[in-house]
C-alpha cells in the first residue's frame, strides 16, 4: 500500500510539473507572437521625434495622432496598391480553384498512363526550394514578356499552387465514385458531374485552399518586387511600403502605420467570415 501511495504521489507530482511546463511554454510562445504586433502598433502612433528619442516599447504621447497613417496611405499610394492586390487576389483565387479542382478531378477519377508520374512530379516540385528555380522562372517570364505586367504575374502565381491540388485530390478520394456512376447513368457529362455534383461538395477544401493561397498571395513580397518592377502603377500592398526605405535610413513609424493599414482588410474579412472559415477548416481537417 505504501508503495502504491508513493507511486501516486510521484505520478501526481510529475503531472503537475508537466502541466506547469506546458503552460509556461504556451505563455512564452504567445508572448513572442504578440510582441512584434504590440511594438508595431506603438511605433505607428509615434512622431519622428518620439521614435528617434525613445525605444520601441515606450508608449506614444498621444494615441489620437493619425498623421502617420494618413502620410503612409498617401505617400505609398496604398489605394493603387490595394486595387492591384485585390485584382491579383481575386483572379488568382478563382483561377487556382478552377484549375486545381479540375486537375485533381482528372487525376483522381481517371486512370491513365502517366497518372502516377504526374502526381510524383507535383510532389517533386513542392519539395524544390523556390529560390533554386528563380533563374529558370525569370528567364521564362522574360521570354514570354510577362515581366512588369499584371497578367503575367497573375499567371505565374496561379501556376505555383501544388499544395491546394493535393488538398483537392485528398478530398476527392473521400467522395464515392458511385456519385459519378449514378450521374452518368442519368445522362450527365463529366463536366456536369464536376460542376453540379462534386464541386459543391468540395466547399471545405475550397475554403482551406482560399485561406492558404489567399494569405500567401496577399503577403507575397519577393516575386512582386522582382516581376512587378514599375512601382508607379504595379505596386502591391506588400511592396508599397518599400518607398519608406532608403540609403539614408528607414521611416519605421510610417512603415508600421502602413503595415496596420494593410492588415485591416484581412482582419475585417476574418471577423465577418470567421464562422465559415472555422467550419471549412474543421470539415476539411477531419475529412478522410
Amino acid at each position: 500500500m505504501e508503495k502504491r501511495k508513493k507511486q501516486r504521489k510521484h505520478y501526481s507530482a510529475g503531472t503537475v510539473i508537466w502541466g506547469f511546463a506546458k503552460y509556461i511554454s504556451l505563455i512564452f510562445f504567445a508572448f513572442c507572437a504578440v510582441l512584434p504586433i504590440v511594438s508595431c502598433i506603438i511605433t505607428a502612433f509615434k512622431t519622428d521625434a518620439e521614435y528617434n528619442a525613445t525605444n520601441v516599447m515606450t508608449l506614444p504621447e498621444s494615441w489620437l495622432n493619425f498623421d502617420n497613417f494618413i502620410a503612409a496611405f498617401k505617400k505609398a499610394d496604398m489605394l493603387l496598391a490595394f486595387r492591384n492586390s485585390a485584382i491579383i487576389l481575386v483572379v488568382v483565387l478563382i483561377g487556382s480553384i478552377i484549375i486545381g479542382t479540375q486537375l485533381a478531378y482528372i487525376l483522381n477519377r481517371f486512370k491513365f498512363p502517366g497518372n502516377g508520374l504526374i502526381r510524383n512530379l507535383f510532389t517533386f516540385a513542392a519539395l524544390l526550394p523556390t529560390i533554386a528555380m528563380q533563374v529558370a522562372v525569370y528567364e521564362i517570364m522574360v521570354n514570354l514578356s510577362f515581366v512588369n505586367t499584371l497578367y503575367g504575374y497573375i499567371i505565374m502565381t496561379m501556376g505555383t499552387d501544388v499544395i491546394s491540388i493535393y488538398i483537392f485530390i485528398q478530398y476527392y478520394e473521400n467522395l464515392p465514385v458511385s456519385l459519378d456512376e449514378s450521374a452518368i447513368i442519368d445522362g450527365a457529362s463529366y463536366f456536369t458531374i464536376y460542376r453540379k455534383i462534386l464541386l459543391p461538395l468540395l466547399k471545405p477544401a475550397i475554403v482551406t485552399s482560399i485561406i492558404l493561397k489567399g494569405t500567401n498571395t496577399y503577403n507575397e513580397y519577393y516575386n512582386a518586387q522582382l516581376y512587378l518592377q514599375d512601382k508607379t502603377r504595379l505596386s502591391t500592398v506588400a511592396t508599397s511600403l518599400y518607398k519608406f526605405t532608403g540609403p539614408l535610413g528607414n521611416q519605421y513609424n510610417l512603415i508600421c502605420a502602413g503595415v496596420i493599414i494593410s492588415l485591416l482588410p484581412a482582419l475585417i474579412i476574418f471577423i465577418c467570415c470567421q464562422k465559415q472559415i472555422y467550419n471549412g477548416i474543421a470539415e476539411g481537417a477531419v475529412k478522410g
